[in-house]
């Protein structure tokens, strides 16, 4: 049976103080062993038994060097080789604090996001944003982004629970979509759903999130909620209807009583809206909702119980900045097709990461008269000044928070 090296390494070790020790015959006689054990050449054997573990001395470059043998020596780590590397290290530093301050967004995102907000993050010196990183971020791809973060990347999982109650009273009156039949390509057609702020019990009264998200170009909005009651649903929902930068042409939502009931949908029926639901028990029914309620809403506020007036009125403020900074300058990933492959599985084409803002500048169903007033909007926004007090609002409510499960005075 033929030896690995780290065991002949171990031999060698054994054996060679007892050769050094031991008379010539003696020697002759571990040699032959030391042979017949490990298959080396016996002039090698007998060279590398006598000076196993001793020290030998060189000069080189003035400098005495110790060489012991038998023991590997540990040497400067060398260049691998190939293309050296175009960041240098101020470069990936900005790009990591972008990153962070941006909540850790993909490559793929990230990279746009860099592209369309640079002048404003550049003007604040602790993104350390010189005019050689400004290029070389304006220059950085989405892959070169992901493998650069990747040590720095940690995702946590998290989930919550459904407390979706049917309401039963208009269900045959109010139309279960399985397809899309509305226009895709035009604005307007929105999906809808709350998010429950209940922490690990449901008992009582707690804060909801209301969620619109229009199908075609991502614009979302989110208002707070101070419970389920269909006055609510209905009064957030008109509000987000005169806010939106184009005609609400249609709603779907999911069986929940808060959206099946007389009140919202008398009003769709005095308004012209198409008023759709989902099917029981498929979430992906509502699709493009149920993402943002993970990406936009549980991201940014958690999955703590609010159910304080204070905690109330925090969550408004933070959907305040929270929804200009999605629609404006938020890039989102949508999906244009997918091929049946011959295994039988499907291979999903995506389209370039844009921000809601711009697919409605690219729509054609939006007026010019619009567009001027978007692009108006936009300029008074400053995507930094509204992160931090994005920021500012979410620590806020968290330290409430705490401040109310500790009972800790003010």
């Amino acid at each position: 049976m033929e030896l690995d090296m780290h065991t002949r390494k171990k031999l060698s070790n054994t054996i060679a103080k007892r050769y050094r020790s031991a008379s010539k015959k003696e020697k002759g006689r571990i040699l032959e062993e030391f042979v017949a054990s490990t298959g080396y050449n016996r002039d090698y054997a007998a060279h590398l038994l006598s000076n196993w573990g001793r020290s030998h001395y060189l000069s080189f470059e003035e400098e005495e060097i110790r060489l012991v043998a038998g023991r590997r020596q540990k040497c400067a780590k060398k260049h691998a080789g190939g293309r050296p590397s175009t960041y240098d290290e101020a470069t990936i530093w900005s790009l990591r604090t972008i990153w962070e301050f941006l909540g850790y967004p993909c490559g793929k995102l990230l990279s746009p996001m860099i592209g369309c907000m640079i002048d404003s993050l550049a003007k604040d010196p602790e993104f350390g944003i010189t005019d050689t990183v400004r290029d070389r971020l304006l220059c950085i791809s989405a892959a070169t982004i992901d493998r650069h973060l990747k040590a720095e990347r940690k995702k946590l999982e998290l989930s919550g629970r459904s407390l979706t109650k049917a309401g039963e009273m208009l269900k045959n009156q109010i139309p279960i979509r399985t397809f899309y039949s509305w226009d895709e390509r035009k604005p307007g057609y929105c999906e809808t759903d709350t998010v429950s702020h209940c922490g690990s019990s449901s008992a009582g009264e707690f804060c909801q999130s209301l969620t619109y998200t229009d199908v075609y170009s991502g614009w979302t909005e989110v208002r707070a909620l101070r419970n389920k009651a269909n006055r609510w649903v209905k009064m957030e929902t008109i509000e987000i209807r005169e806010t939106l930068p184009f005609a609400l042409l249609g709603i779907d939502s999911d069986n929940g009583g808060e959206f099946i009931n007389q009140q919202l949908y008398g009003w769709c029926k005095q308004n012209n809206i198409e008023f759709t639901r989902g099917r029981p028990y498929r979430k992906n029914d509502n699709c493009f909702v149920e993402q943002k309620n993970g990406d936009v809403v549980r991201k940014t506020v958690g999955y703590f119980r609010y159910d304080t007036d204070e905690e109330y009125l925090l969550l408004e403020a933070i959907y305040r900045h929270l929804c200009p900074l999605r629609n404006y300058w938020f890039p989102t990933i949508k999906i244009c097709g997918k091929t049946r492959l011959e295994n039988g599985r499907y291979r999903k084409q995506y389209e370039k990461p844009v921000t809601p803002y711009q697919r409605l500048l690219d729509s054609h169903d939006i007026s010019d008269t619009v567009k001027l007033e978007l692009q108006r909007r936009k300029e008074l926004t400053d995507p930094v000044a509204l992160k931090r007090q994005l920021d500012q609002n979410v620590a806020l409510l968290l330290k409430t928070h705490y401040r109310k499960i500790h009972q800790v005075p003010r």
